[in-house]
């Protein structure tokens, strides 16, 4: 005789972000009041590579994402339209045309896509991070994508400074090494960098921190970037590492 279990499953969620180098989905769901992943996709779309000098994305360049939203979207099928968060970040922030991108993806994706600004991309990242490192204290996060480098010091799902700059690895890589590598092209890219920085360096150098994390690669916080290279703990890609090593 077949045993009837009435008890309900738990209702799955889905991140999607649309980045400047890859398109990432997450989708996850809530046991015993716990964030659980259970499956998570990921393509390489380049679309700032389609992004012309007077911020035109290119007919290429929405075709490699409006694919990956279709492929997305066969894993979505089912999917309430509040379970699914879709958001377009530093490309879409900067193309003249991301309307018609959108519009586009309204029939391959049913779903809607919200473009957030740069300071609500680096508050989400943090609330992602509180959410997945177990390790209390003041967090230094920096999340260097494609087009943007997002910077945020909190604590306690409590973001206190969120801050966004205009520079990525796909957009540096644009700028400064359209061809090959050279000690006059890496000193001009580094330059660059440290004048967007300089500013926020004394303002999170004033707040300190007790973790940094700078994912995919491990962070000692230097003397010149507000840190005093000795304290707190290092994570790499959610896994912890002892800063002097």
């Amino acid at each position: 005789m077949p045993i009837n279990d009435n008890t309900p499953r738990p209702q799955e969620f889905a991140a999607v972000d649309l980045g400047s180098n890859s398109f990432h989905m997450v989708i996850a769901r809530v046991v015993d009041g716990a964030m659980q992943i259970i499956g998570r996709l990921k393509q390489r779309v380049h679309l700032a590579d389609g992004l012309d000098e007077n911020s035109v994305l290119s007919e290429e360049a929405m075709t490699r994402g409006l694919n990956c939203l279709s492929l997305f979207a066969e894993r979505l099928q089912g999917f309430s339209p509040s379970s699914v968060c879709i958001v377009g970040t530093h490309t879409l922030r900067q193309a003249t045309n991301a309307a018609e991108f959108l519009k586009r993806a309204e029939k391959v994706i049913p779903y809607p896509i919200e473009i957030i600004s740069g300071n609500e991309e680096a508050r989400l990242i943090f609330m992602g991070v509180e959410h997945t490192q177990p390790e209390r204290g003041r967090k230094l996060v920096i999340d260097i994508g494609g087009g943007s480098t997002e910077l945020v010091i909190g604590e306690d799902f409590e973001p206190r400074s969120v801050e966004s700059r205009r520079m990525g690895c796909v957009s540096f890589s644009q700028a400064y090494f359209p061809a090959a590598l050279s000690i006059k092209k890496t000193s001009s890219a580094r330059a660059a960098a440290v004048q967007k920085l300089e500013t926020l360096a004394r303002q999170f150098r004033i707040q300190g921190w007790t973790v940094a994390l700078a994912p995919p690669a491990p962070l000692k916080p230097p003397r010149s970037a507000g840190g005093d290279g000795r304290e707190g703990r290092i994570y790499y890609a959610g896994a912890p590492r002892d800063a002097g090593k």
